[in-house]
């Protein structure tokens, strides 16, 4: 299940992750959340809390997530993963050299942090 976090800036889709993770939870969920912010500032700041492990993702999560990714493929600007897995923060960590913008992962006690970092403006590469 995936849900809106409403207590970070409004320059942010924030969304945290529990339990199963199905397609319609991108087409209902994500995928408004993030068409919000790009009407609203025209680019992506993104965050996400794992509360959950990356196996309860469904193969159609997986596709909406990649879909997510190459539809908006100019428009991020940064992204967080907050997770106690370090495997998945050096994924995250190394994935700014395959797209465009900065992503970047934390530990659940860097949740603040997070917030803070990913609500920057970076400037958008051209």
């Amino acid at each position: 299940m995936i849900e809106v976090i409403n207590t970070t800036p409004h320059t942010i889709a924030a969304f945290r992750v529990t339990g199963a993770v199905t397609k319609e939870d991108y087409n209902n969920i994500v995928i408004p959340e993030v068409e919000r912010l790009i009407k609203q500032i025209d680019y992506i700041n993104f965050l996400l809390v794992l509360d959950s492990n990356l196996e309860n993702f469904t193969t159609g999560a997986w596709a909406q997530d990649a879909m997510l990714g190459l539809q908006n493929m100019g428009r991020w600007n940064r992204g967080a993963i907050v997770t106690d897995s370090e495997r998945i923060i050096s994924f995250t960590n190394g994935f700014c050299y395959l797209v465009p913008g900065e992503f970047k992962g934390f530990k659940k006690e860097e949740y603040d942090h997070a917030i803070h970092w990913v609500s920057e403006e970076l400037l958008l590469k051209e």
